[in-house]
C-alpha cells in the first residue's frame, strides 16, 4: 500500500479525478483534475507547485564525502562549491549508467544526493574505507517543486532570510518561509523557471498553505505527473526505466545504456581523478558510442495524411507515452523512441529516444511507428536540438 506524503492532507481534497499512481512507495497524483491541460498551462504560463516528496534521497558526510562523492559520480565534485547543485549519472565499473540525480553541497564535507531509484547499499560499498558516512534522508525530507515563469515573484513574497531574486540557476540557498527553515535549490524537471524547496515533513501542511496563499494572484496550481512528464518530454529530460534502464535492473546486456549513449556525455569528466567506470567510458569514447540520444520532430502533414486515410484527425494529443516505439531508416530499424508526447506549447508532436549514432547527425531524416486504427504506419521524422523547448527565463 503506497504511503502519504507530507503534503497528502491537502493533495488529497483537491485530487478531483482520484488518479493517483505509485512513486517510488508513495501516493503521486497524476492529475487533479479530470484532463491535464489547465495543469499543464501553469506550468508553462504561471506556476505550479507539484509534490516531488517521494525522491530518494541520501546525504554523504565526514572527511572524506568529497572522495566519496567524487569516486561515484561522472561529473567532477572538485569543482561542485559549496552551494552549488551538479546533476549527474553514475555508473558501474564496465561503464553502465546505474541511475542520475543531482548532487547538492550543502557544506564543505556535506552532500546531498537525490535519485530515482534505491542507491544506498551502493554508495555505501562504493565508501568502503572511506572516512565518510552515507544515510538514507527520503522519509526526513519533503519536498515541493514551484515551476513557472511566476514561480520567482511567488517566492519573493513568502521566503525570508535570502535573497532570490538572485539566486543562480543550479545554485541553493538556506531560508525560511513563515518561520519553517527549508533549503531551495533552483532545480527542477520541467526545462522551465524553477524551484525546488526542502523541509521537514512536519512543516509539509504549513509550506503548501503559505505558497498556495501567496500565488493566489499569480495563477498558481497544484499540478501532477501527467503535465510534468509532457513538461520534461519538451525539455528532453531523460526518464528512469522509460528512456533507459538501470544496468542493476537490465535481464540483458542489450538493455544497459552508458552515459555517452543517452545525451549525457557532457557530464563524463575523463580528466578528473579516477572514478567508477572511468576506463570503460574512456575506451567508448575512443571508438565511439554504438547509440546516440536523439530529439525527433515528427511530420506533422504526414500524420494528417495517415490518419485522413480514415477520416480521423491525428489523434496523437493528450498525455505523454511512454511506450517504446521503433525508429526506422530505409525500412530497417536503427533505435526506438523511448518517450513521445504533442507539445501543446510548441505545437509539434516530438520524441525523444537512442538511434544508431550514423544516423543520430543534425536534420537526418528517419521514420518513426505510428498507430493508426489498430495498424503500424510510419511518419517521416527529423532529428532535431535538444532541448525543444528551452526559455531564456529558465536560467536567466
Amino acid at each position: 500500500m503506497p504511503l502519504p506524503t507530507a503534503f497528502h492532507s491537502r493533495t488529497a481534497p483537491l485530487c478531483q479525478s482520484y488518479d493517483w499512481r505509485n512513486w517510488a512507495g508513495y501516493l503521486a497524483v497524476s492529475v487533479y483534475e479530470p484532463s491535464h491541460e489547465r495543469e499543464y498551462y501553469a506550468i508553462r504560463n504561471a506556476a505550479a507547485l507539484i509534490d516531488v516528496s517521494p525522491l530518494f534521497k541520501y546525504e554523504i558526510s565526514g572527511p572524506d564525502a568529497l572522495r566519496l562523492v567524487d569516486r561515484i559520480i561522472t561529473r567532477d565534485a572538485t569543482k561542485c562549491s559549496v552551494g552549488q547543485v551538479m546533476y549527474t549519472p553514475w555508473c558501474d565499473e564496465h561503464g553502465k549508467l546505474i541511475d542520475d540525480g543531482t548532487v547538492s553541497r550543502l557544506a564543505e564535507n556535506h552532500f546531498r544526493l537525490t535519485s530515482a531509484d534505491p542507491n544506498l547499499r551502493w554508495f555505501q560499498d562504493c565508501g568502503y574505507g572511506l572516512r565518510a558516512d552515507v544515510i538514507e534522508v527520503s522519509g526526513e525530507l519533503a519536498a515541493l517543486s514551484l515551476q513557472g515563469p511566476n514561480a520567482r515573484k511567488i517566492l519573493k513574497q513568502a521566503v525570508s532570510r535570502t535573497d532570490i531574486e538572485t539566486l543562480k540557476y543550479f545554485r541553493l540557498a538556506h531560508a525560511e518561509i513563515a518561520g519553517v527553515p527549508v533549503t531551495i535549490t533552483r532545480t527542477g524537471y520541467t526545462g522551465d523557471l524553477g524551484y525546488e524547496i526542502w523541509s521537514a515533513p512536519q512543516h509539509g501542511e504549513k509550506l503548501w498553505d503559505v505558497l498556495m496563499e501567496k500565488g493566489k494572484g499569480y495563477g498558481i496550481m497544484p499540478v501532477g505527473m501527467v503535465a510534468m512528464d509532457i513538461a520534461r518530454v519538451e525539455a528532453a529530460l531523460l526518464l528512469a526505466d522509460i528512456d533507459y534502464v538501470s544496468c542493476h535492473k537490465a535481464l540483458t546486456e542489450a538493455r544497459k545504456s552508458s552515459p555517452l549513449e543517452v545525451g549525457l556525455e557532457w557530464t563524463v569528466k575523463l580528466d578528473k581523478a579516477n572514478f567508477i567506470g572511468r576506463k570503460a567510458l574512456a575506451a567508448e569514447k575512443q571508438r565511439g558510442p554504438q547509440w546516440k540520444f536523439v530529439g525527433l520532430e515528427v511530420s506533422w502533414e504526414a500524420m494528417e495524411e495517415l490518419f485522413g486515410e480514415h477520416d480521423l484527425p491525428v489523434r496523437v494529443a493528450g498525455r505523454a507515452s511512454r511506450i517504446a516505439v521503433p525508429i526506422y531508416r530505409s525500412g530497417r530499424q536503427i533505435g526506438q523512441a523511448t518517450s513521445s508526447t504533442f507539445s501543446p506549447i510548441l505545437k509539434k508532436y516530438l520524441a525523444i529516444g537512442t538511434i544508431e549514432s550514423r544516423y543520430a547527425a543534425l536534420g537526418a531524416n528517419v521514420n518513426m511507428e505510428i498507430t493508426v486504427e489498430f495498424t503500424r504506419q510510419q511518419a517521416p521524422a527529423t532529428v532535431v536540438k535538444t532541448p525543444f523547448f528551452d526559455p531564456p527565463r529558465k536560467k536567466a
